[in-house]
Order: structure tokens, then C-alpha cells, then sequence
């Protein structure tokens, strides 16, 4: 039990903590369009821990013009605090803020019970906005108490506009000193990852591994009370190792001694809720293939090669391709797409971005098209999409190289990946 007045001085230190940031160069953000603040659902903001969740939605709160009050329960001061406390919390809010129309209540996944709370405040038409780094916690279970009376907003760390957009580099100068700062932004961009912590963080490598560590240690390991902490540590590194990879969780199961490929399934399950790895299915048309293993990715390149113990951080194709697909992932949270990978025993295409049942694109990844055999094998997975789904829309991202080449009557583009990532996302025709 945390005394009243101890929770009004930690309520009013994160009030000034908010408020010494309000005068910090921000990136707007297309999310932020996303949050309804005069929706009577609760809004969700939910991604990795350090992608600026927390930002975002004081941001939306102070552009929208409202009354507003912030509890954030990541705080340590704040770990013993029970459900039957979050009265007292509102209490204290209201003391230190006064009448507020909106509250903003940071990783409160954290107060077991949390949900009557929230539950009840919409019943009092109060306008709630919730963040998290725990996408089953926050939307699945708030939806089974609210009845789906809650909206989800997916936050990535920065894209590639985002950097540099912080970076201050030109985006649209068709100048060659412009153009020449574009791909040498994009290469720090490919090396360093969008944590908007790491354009101040001198030291990346020490807080991707903090980050890393404090996500399995108190977000997995402690809230699903994991009884092989250390193998599970091993698999979380070996995926970011490996990463892009289908993954078989029988195979993950004998590499890592679980007792079960259940086991592996869930473990695999954990890192996806906690937003370090990121899944797409397979491609068909049929249901039974669609539960083909997932192709996981890194939710951001910083963790595939700026981590302690990193493995094949530098391959620079797996970061291309990664980048390709957050990228991808990120427009298709806007605006109802889903990606997902086709692999067949005739070849294999990266990404099928799918509207409903629709393919409205295929996009192939390769760092350098240098090689004749590489240009082959990439071309002829897009021309396989393209027969196997009727999609006209063939793209294929390199590092550098720009063309447009037709190919047994296909139309097939070639873009920089740099290029392509600074273009606007067009909705779904």
C-alpha cells in the first residue's frame, strides 16, 4: 500500500518530468493522426519499449487542445501499487492537475486488475489513452472487459522519413548535394536503427543492450514467470541473429532442449507481443498452408547488430530487407494491409502486401543486383508472384540501382530502397 500523499509527489515529479519536455524538437508522426481524442473508445498506442509511445500521445493531447492528466506505472517508485490504489491515483491526479477531460495512463499493464479501472472511467465519459509495450496485455484483454470499445494504433521505432526529418536532411531537393546526404543518412539509418533514443545516445551499443535486457527480463521473463530463463535468453539471440528466418518451433524445441514445441511456440509468442520480433505468414490461398511456420524479422536493425553478443549484425541485405519490411508493415497499419511472404518449391518472393484477399504488390529485397545470377533469381520470384496472385504491381528495392525493365511482358521497377521509403504511401486502389 503506497501512502496517498507519497503517490500525489510521485504523480506531481512526472508532471514536471512532462513538462520540461514539451519545449523538445519532436517528430510529428503520421500515428498521431490516428488517435481520436474525441472517440469514446479508449485509444491504444502500443509498440516496443523506447519507440516513443509516450511522446507521441502527450504530443496528439497537447496539439488536440484538451485537458489532459499523465500516470506513467513504468515508474519503480510505483511497482507496489495495487489495483484497489488506482482510486487514489485518480484522486491525486485531480489534485495536481485540477478538471481534466482526458487521461493518458502509461504501461499500466503493469497494476494487475487494471482493466475494471479503465472500464469504469469510460463508463464516467472520461476519454482514456493507454500505452504500452504489450500488445496481448493491452488490446486483448482490454477488449474482452470493453467489448471491443477500443481502438489500437501501432507505433514502429522511426522510419526512415522520421530519422530524417530529426536529422534535419533534405527530403526533397533534387540536387546532388541533397540526393549524396539522403544516401548517407540512409546508411547511418541501416546501420544504427529508428530508437529515437539512439540520436542522443552516444553510446548505442550499451542502451540497445539495456533495452534488450529490461524487455526479456521485465516484460517477458517476469510477467509470464518463464522457468528456463537463461535457454530463453539464448533463443531471443539466436532469433535476432538470424532474423529474417522461418522459423519451426520443433526445431527451435530440440535446438534448445524445451520440453515441447508448445513450449517454443509460446516463447516465440511472448517476443512477438513484447514487439522484439515481428511475424508474417505465409502466402496462399489456402488455410491449411497459411499456418506454414512465420518468417520473423527484428523490430528494428539497432537490435540485430547494436546488442552485446550480436552475431550477423553486419549483413547488410537482412538489414535492407528488414528495414523493407517495418517500412511496409508501417503504411499497412494505416491504411489495412497486410504483408505476408510467398515461398514455393519454383522460387520464393519476399513480401505480398494483401488488401483483404487481394495482392496489390509484390516487392523483392537484394542488396546489390550486381551479379547476373542474383538479378535472375529476384526477377523470376517477382514474375512467379505475379503468376500465381494476378498482381501487376512488381517492385523490386535494391541499394542503389534504379531501373524499370520489362521482363516476360511484366513491368517491373527498380528502386533504392532510400528513395522508396521517402515516397507517400498510396491507399489501396
Amino acid at each position: 500500500m503506497i501512502d496517498k500523499r507519497v503517490l500525489e509527489q510521485i504523480l506531481s515529479d512526472q508532471q514536471e518530468e512532462i513538462a520540461a519536455r514539451s519545449g523538445e524538437k519532436l517528430c510529428h508522426r503520421l500515428e498521431e493522426s490516428r488517435i481520436s481524442l474525441e472517440s469514446s473508445q479508449t485509444q491504444i498506442v502500443a509498440g516496443v519499449r523506447g519507440s516513443g509511445k509516450s511522446t507521441l500521445c502527450c504530443q496528439a493531447l497537447r496539439d488536440g487542445g484538451v485537458k489532459f492528466a499523465c500516470a506513467n506505472f513504468d515508474d519503480e517508485r510505483l511497482f507496489n501499487l495495487s489495483a484497489e490504489q488506482l482510486n487514489d491515483v485518480l484522486e491525486a491526479l485531480y489534485m495536481i492537475y485540477g478538471a481534466f477531460t482526458h487521461l493518458f495512463l502509461d504501461e499500466i499493464q503493469n497494476i494487475e486488475g487494471w482493466q475494471l479501472f479503465v472500464n469504469r472511467l469510460l463508463r464516467q465519459r472520461m476519454r482514456v489513452i493507454l500505452a504500452g509495450s504489450n500488445t496481448k496485455l493491452l488490446s486483448g484483454e482490454l477488449a474482452t472487459r470493453l467489448s471491443g470499445r477500443n481502438h489500437e494504433v501501432r507505433l514502429y521505432p522511426f522510419s526512415f522519413k522520421e530519422f530524417c526529418a530529426m536529422k534535419g536532411v533534405d527530403c526533397t531537393s533534387l540536387s546532388t548535394k541533397a540526393e549524396a546526404f539522403r544516401r548517407a543518412a540512409f546508411d547511418g539509418y541501416l546501420k544504427s536503427g529508428g530508437f529515437p533514443e539512439l540520436l542522443l545516445n552516444q553510446n548505442s551499443r550499451a542502451y540497445v543492450s539495456g533495452l534488450l535486457d529490461n524487455i526479456l527480463r521485465h516484460d517477458i521473463e517476469g510477467r509470464y514467470s518463464i522457468s528456463y530463463k537463461a535457454a530463453f535468453e539464448d533463443l531471443a539471440a539466436h532469433l535476432l541473429n538470424k532474423a529474417p528466418v522461418i522459423v519451426a518451433p520443433g526445431d527451435l524445441a530440440r535446438r534448445f532442449g524445451f520440453k515441447s514445441a508448445h513450449t517454443a511456440r509460446n516463447y516465440l509468442n511472448f517476443l512477438e507481443h513484447a514487439f522484439l520480433l515481428s511475424g508474417i505468414c505465409k502466402y496462399s490461398p489456402k488455410s491449411r498452408i497459411r499456418m506454414a511456420p512465420e518468417k520473423v524479422y527484428a523490430i528494428d536493425v539497432a537490435l540485430m547488430g547494436r546488442r552485446k553478443n550480436a552475431f550477423d549484425g553486419a549483413n547488410r541485405g537482412h538489414r535492407l530487407e528488414t528495414v523493407v519490411l517495418l517500412e511496409l508493415q508501417r503504411r499497412g497499419a494505416l491504411s489495412g494491409l497486410e504483408v505476408k511472404y510467398l515461398k514455393e518449391r519454383s522460387g520464393e518472393c519476399d513480401f505480398l502486401v494483401c488488401y483483404g484477399n487481394r495482392v496489390i504488390q509484390a516487392v523483392q529485397v537484394s542488396y546489390d543486383l550486381a551479379a547476373a545470377k542474383t538479378r535472375k533469381r529476384e526477377i523470376k520470384g517477382l514474375l512467379l508472384a505475379a503468376k500465381l496472385t494476378g498482381c501487376t504491381d512488381l517492385l523490386l528495392l535494391t541499394d542503389h540501382e534504379r531501373d524499370d525493365v520489362v521482363q516476360a511482358g511484366r513491368s517491373i521497377r527498380v528502386r533504392p530502397v532510400y528513395q522508396w521509403c521517402l515516397e507517400d504511401a498510396k491507399a489501396p486502389v
